[in-house]
């Protein structure tokens, strides 16, 4: 699925000047919130997105910052809006999604980012989120926010000559089917289906309709080409929508022989079954000599079923993709799931305070954990954005100590949290916001 909006821009750092206002804007201001964008994404302005952004505006969630001293020009932005977040053990929290998150280049260091940012987690905790995401466009930006990486988008590119097809013996889907739909069927159809898939998975989120129109090309963004790209429904034996792959094929020939390339955006599969039959299918694909995907799940075992593993080789985008940020941790480590009983004492270190402190961290053998205050000695010693990175499962906690993230206090201990921690399902974000 292609991203909703725009992602990180530059940092600042630093006091806000006197010339500076950082505000809510109103519905009114969309216009000149849309040029600041563009320009501080480094993006040509070629054509104005406000009745695109009109969509997606909330009071309240949209920040800028305007420089008095340049007769009010917006020189940063930033909004974010609500969604749920998958977690271990197939639960959902409410999330604050941030994005669109710019400073322009002439207005670096001044603390601008500071400001929206706090304002923001200030107003998503008032509000009940349990935790905040972003997609991070630099590493060393956002870890000073008290957010750590969370999910990585695994992608990667299979030669299909190399690969000799997936494996014979593969178990497909009895009395399954699979035909192609039209955007407007996928429009009805994805949705109900991605709402099924996404809390079997620990690190989805909630996909907003305005990314549905997007996809299907019933809205398209000022600035972005769209092309329709073809998209194949499986339905099971009872004709139930099972699986979904949305794909193109670029018209490429090296003289007079095809040398195409499937490139997928789009895989969803709520069983193994599902997935085998659609995978067979974009290998069957005519005139194809390559297939790349840029976001597959670190777990997602289409290697293995190929003849020749080999052959997929990892995607150029492949690198962490969600970050996150604990903002409430009883009611974060409730709601997750525990594969093994255990009890850890953690040191948290957060500058921004929502998350310091002493935390005792247990589970039972039923799986339910909690985190309660704690005057216990620490077992370990971490900060926000290191324990947000462990939160899902994407890290383990000999690892982050191997790389001085985590310190051990207590001997034991890194071993006692990783047995806690540990989750059966690696956490994976197939979408962008």
């Amino acid at each position: 699925m292609p991203a909703y909006g725009g992602q990180m821009g530059n940092d600042t750092h630093g006091r806000t000047g006197q010339d500076i206002e950082v505000r809510y804007i109103g519905e009114d201001e969309l216009p000149v919130w849309d040029r600041a964008i563009s320009r501080g994404f480094l993006r040509p302005y070629s054509a104005d997105a406000t009745e695109y952004r009109r969509r997606l505006f909330e009071p309240g969630r949209w920040q800028g910052a305007f420089d008095r001293s340049d007769g009010g020009r917006c020189v940063g932005t930033f909004r974010s809006f609500d969604t749920e977040l998958t977690v271990p053990g197939g639960a959902a929290i409410e999330v604050d999604a941030i994005t669109g998150v710019t400073v322009s280049s002439t207005h670096r260091r001044r603390g601008l980012l500071s400001g929206m940012m706090r304002r923001d987690l200030a107003a998503a905790r008032e509000r009940g989120s349990v935790a905040a995401i972003l997609i991070a466009s630099e590493y060393n930006i956002y870890g000073r926010y008290g957010f750590g990486p969370a999910t990585r988008a695994h992608g990667r590119q299979i030669d299909l000559a190399r690969a000799g097809g997936l494996r014979a013996e593969l178990p497909d889907s009895p009395g399954g089917r699979i035909g192609f739909v039209t955007m407007e069927e996928l429009g009805k159809l994805g949705p109900e289906l991605h709402e099924r898939w996404r809390l079997t998975q620990p690190g989805a989120i909630k996909r907003l309709p305005t990314g549905w129109q997007l996809a299907t090309g019933e809205v398209q963004s000022p600035g972005r080409v769209w092309q329709e790209p073809f998209a194949a429904v499986h339905r099971d034996a009872e004709g139930a929508v099972t699986g979904l792959a949305v794909y193109r094929v670029d018209d490429a020939w090296d003289g007079s022989c095809p040398n195409c390339t499937l490139t997928v955006y789009d895989f969803l599969a709520l069983d193994r079954g599902t997935a085998v039959a659609l995978w067979r299918l974009l290998f069957s694909v005519d005139w194809v000599r390559r297939i790349a995907v840029a976001n597959l799940s670190p777990d997602d075992a289409l290697p293995l079923w190929l003849n020749e593993p080999r052959a997929a080789t990892p995607h150029p985008e492949t690198a962490d993709h969600t970050w996150l940020r604990l903002l409430d941790l009883p009611a974060a480590f409730a709601a997750r799931g525990y594969a093994a009983p255990g009890r850890v004492v953690l040191q948290v270190d957060d500058p921004e305070g929502y998350v310091d402190g002493r935390w005792a961290l247990e589970a039972g053998a039923d799986g339910a954990g909690r985190c309660t205050p704690t005057e216990d000695e620490p077992d370990l010693a971490l900060d926000a954005g290191v324990l947000a990175s462990l939160y899902l499962g994407g890290e383990t906690v000999p690892r982050l100590a191997a790389a001085a993230l985590v310190t051990e206090l207590r001997p034991g201990g890194v071993a006692a949290a990783d047995l806690l921690l540990r989750t059966p399902l690696a956490p994976w974000n197939p979408d962008g916001f």
